[in-house]
């Protein structure tokens, strides 16, 4: 027993270490962007940050898709079902592009009303908007990037993914800042040089993935309702409680944008700062999602329920570690700051 928990453990960590590191580039972007705006003063940095949170809300809306498509791919791959396996990942991106369709007309739609309702400042306004604009614009990007990660990690392949992500971060620094403040012979386009180079950093990323996937895919002759009902009765309820949950942020916003541009400005500094505490426990939960549902397609429920376990245990140890971490890190800089 004991070296079969050695093995789930390893398992766990060979799994959840590459999403880890993955879900830390992909935030990696959001911050590098706030940090390379910096430059241009707090109301770009307000408006990068308000136009990155109603990127968020828009992709808390399909998160229920991304860990719907793991999930069913896990469960599809451990029961050894390939051809169902091909038929699932064709589906979930129709769907990936059908939401995309839509997240586009409905963030070009709402995107100023949703800003003034906040009670942002008309010059942060002015410059988020078409940054935010721009950002819709490439959102299935994004999209795609999450659903296709969610599959080959549905596969065991975690791995591909975190490669992605990597030269998706290293494309973007190489081509935001000049694109932010016109050097090396780019255009100066400010803010918005951000959200171009993010599409075309992101779009690299997908085309990647696509090829990556490329044997995975299986075309259905016709709609396979029992795939799409799965996707449905898995993502439904995740994304529900992450709507609820981005309620909250949003409330929270509106009251931060009370005392002002310069305070919301640090106040999205520090949230960038503070986003990374807590990815790693996102890293064992997709560990967690794949070895779970692939032990429960192949019938193995005990070692299902160890494997669930040990996740847990592990992701505990990690986000304990981070809360520690980042309290006593914090400490040591204001006190540095103080003694400097």
């Amino acid at each position: 027993m004991a070296s079969s928990i050695g093995q789930i453990r390893k398992s766990v960590l060979t799994l959840a270490l590459p999403v880890t590191v993955s879900s830390l580039l992909q935030r990696t972007e959001g911050i590098a962007a706030v940090f390379l705006v910096g430059g241009l003063g707090a109301t770009s940095i307000a408006a990068v940050g308000l136009g990155q949170l109603l990127a968020f809300m828009a992709t808390t809306l399909v998160s229920g898709l991304s860990v719907g498509a793991n999930v069913l791919i896990a469960q599809l791959w451990g029961a050894r079902r390939t051809r169902d396996v091909g038929e699932a990942a064709t589906h979930l991106l129709g769907l990936a592009v059908i939401v995309s369709c839509s997240l586009v007309a409905l963030g070009w739609s709402l995107n100023r009303v949703i800003m003034e309702q906040l009670g942002a400042e008309a010059a942060v306004i002015t410059l988020a908007l078409p940054y935010s604009n721009f950002i819709f614009l490439v959102i299935p990007c994004t999209i795609f990037l999450q659903v296709l990660s969610s599959i080959l990690q549905g596969t065991g392949n975690t791995k591909t993914p975190m490669y992605a992500l990597i030269a998706v971060n290293l494309l973007y620094l190489l081509i935001a800042y000049p694109l932010i403040y016109g050097i090396w012979g780019f255009p100066t386009l400010g803010i918005t040089g951000a959200a171009v180079a993010a599409g075309l950093a992101e779009g690299t990323g997908v085309a990647y993935l696509l090829w990556a996937c490329r044997k995975l895919f299986k075309i259905s002759l016709h709609v396979r309702r029992d795939l799409l009902r799965s996707v449905w009765q898995i993502g439904a309820s995740v994304s529900g409680e992450r709507i609820f949950q981005q309620t909250g942020i949003i409330l929270y916003t509106k009251i931060v944008l009370l005392y002002g541009t310069v305070t919301y400005a640090a106040h999205q500094v520090g949230l960038s700062i503070e986003s990374l505490s807590f990815l790693p426990g996102y890293g064992f939960a997709i560990a967690a999602a794949t070895m779970v549902g692939q032990s429960i397609g192949a019938g193995k429920y005990v070692r299902a329920k160890f494997e669930n376990w040990e996740a847990n245990r592990l992701a505990t140890l990690a986000m304990a570690s981070m809360g520690i971490l980042f309290f006593f890190g914090a400490s040591g800089f204001r006190m540095g700051s103080l003694t400097g």
